[in-house]
Parts: structure tokens; C-alpha cells; sequence
């Protein structure tokens, strides 16, 4: 892989070399590699599909989770969130030691790898929400909820430049990865002003089937705004949004 310099970009292919524009500038890359038949038959290449396959398991899974969270999402996420979340849905994939290799899957992996993770570097929750909070997934009432005891925002979150307002968001998923099917609730307080008052406590409780056998997850964020002449803005769009899986419940 090459990078291109000049005031010339080019896209598209010459040759053997390909020219395209990536997040990280414009780059070139010689065409090459085996032959698409020779990986999908060829003894050589068993582990290559082996991988291939439990690759793609990984994406499928990774884009139900984000689907059941869209809602969310949409104001939390960063440009690199996809491929960070399909890693470690690997990871989880990795883990399952009951499946043959290339068979496994999330269901019979550890998908309790996936709590702590952050779909927003740029705003991790992590960094930016230091009031203390207990989350508890309760499989048998199907409640997946979050207390927080009452806080002083200013004092307790770490708003970038330019807030004045903020609210906390959370939600409850369960999901079934081999159907690729989900139930969500989700919930939020108002905006509430990022100033030196303390806050009420805060209770959120989303509901999901009880008694369900499918993994449950937990996401806990928090949304910035900024007002101005009486009305709310997203600040910078959301791109500072924090949003994380806090609990997880693979079963």
C-alpha cells in the first residue's frame, strides 16, 4: 500500500495498480492475490475459509447488535465503530471452545468480552461519566435497568467545551444472533443544565421478554447540548456522545 502525493488524485485502476481514497488519504495498492475458486476449494486454503466463515459470522452478529441500538447509535458512534466492534465479535467467536473451528459462534462464545465496550472514541463513557452507577440485567423480569444516585453534573461529568445541557441515555437488548432478531426498550431523562445543582436520583428500567435464554446487553450513554437563544442543539452533532455496554448477559 502506497500513499499518493501531489495535487493530482487519482481513483480507479491502471495497470496493475489501483488508485483509492480512504479516511486515511489517498492510497494505491498493486492488484494481486490467488485466485477466488483456488481459496474456496483448495486444501491448502482450509483455515483461510475457516477464518473466512467465522469473519463473516462476526460481521452479521456485530450489525444486529448495532441495529438493535440504532436508535442510539445515530448520535454515538465513530467513523472506526464498525470494524472495532466486528474485532471483537471475533474475540467472542474465539472463544467458544465447543464448536468445531470455523463453526463458531456467539452463542456458544463468551459474549461477555463485549462489556466495556465503547462505540464512541472519540467520547468514551469511560472519560466522561464519573458519577457512580449499578446496572443490573435481571433475566427472569426481563428488566435491564441502571441506578444512578444524585449527582452534580459539573462536578461528575466531563463535558467537552461549550455544553450547557446534557441527559443520560440508556438501553436494554436481547437478541438472538442465529435468528438475527431483537428486542429493545430504551430510555432517557430530559435535558437536564451541566451546572453545579445537584441532580434527582435517576432510575431507568427498559424491558425485555422475561425468562429469555438469548444474551442481554446493557448500553449507557450520555448526550451533550448546547442552548442557545432558548433552543437545544446537539453539540459538534453528537460526536462526543458517550455510549458503552456496561453489562452483559451471555448465558
Amino acid at each position: 500500500m502506497a500513499r499518493q502525493k501531489g495535487i493530482i488524485k487519482l481513483k480507479g485502476t491502471i495497470g496493475d495498480i489501483t488508485f483509492y481514497k480512504t479516511k486515511d488519504g489517498h492510497l494505491a495498492r498493486e492488484k494481486g492475490g490467488v485466485d477466488a475458486s483456488r481459496i474456496k476449494s483448495d486444501p491448502a486454503f482450509q483455515r483461510t475459509r475457516e477464518n473466512g466463515a467465522e469473519f463473516g459470522r462476526a460481521g452479521k452478529a456485530g450489525k444486529i447488535l448495532r441495529t438493535s441500538l440504532r436508535s442510539m447509535l445515530i448520535n454515538s458512534a465513530d467513523s472506526r465503530m464498525v470494524s472495532r466492534l466486528t474485532q471483537a465479535m471475533v474475540k467472542v467467536i474465539q472463544a467458544d471452545v465447543t464448536s468445531v473451528r470455523g463453526l463458531r459462534n456467539v452463542i456458544d462464545g463468551e459474549a461477555e468480552l463485549l462489556a466495556g465496550f465503547e462505540f464512541n472514541i472519540q467520547g468514551k463513557l469511560g472519560t466522561s461519566l464519573f458519577a457512580p452507577f449499578v446496572g443490573v440485567i435481571d433475566r427472569g423480569t426481563g428488566e435491564i435497568s441502571v441506578d444512578l444516585a444524585e449527582f452534580i453534573p459539573a462536578n461528575m461529568i466531563a463535558a467537552p467545551s461549550g455544553t450547557t445541557h446534557f441527559k443520560i441515555i440508556s438501553a436494554g437488548a436481547e437478541i438472538d444472533f442465529e435468528a438475527e432478531t431483537f428486542v429493545e426498550a430504551h430510555s432517557e431523562t430530559a435535558i437536564l443544565p451541566w451546572d453545579a445543582v445537584a441532580t434527582v436520583a435517576i432510575n431507568q428500567v427498559n424491558a425485555v421478554t422475561p425468562a429469555s435464554t438469548k444474551p442481554l446487553f446493557l448500553a449507557l450513554g450520555v448526550e451533550f447540548y448546547q442552548e442557545v437563544n432558548g433552543q437545544m442543539y446537539a453539540l459538534k452533532n453528537g460526536s462526543y456522545n458517550p455510549l458503552a455496554l456496561v453489562q452483559v448477559s451471555g448465558l
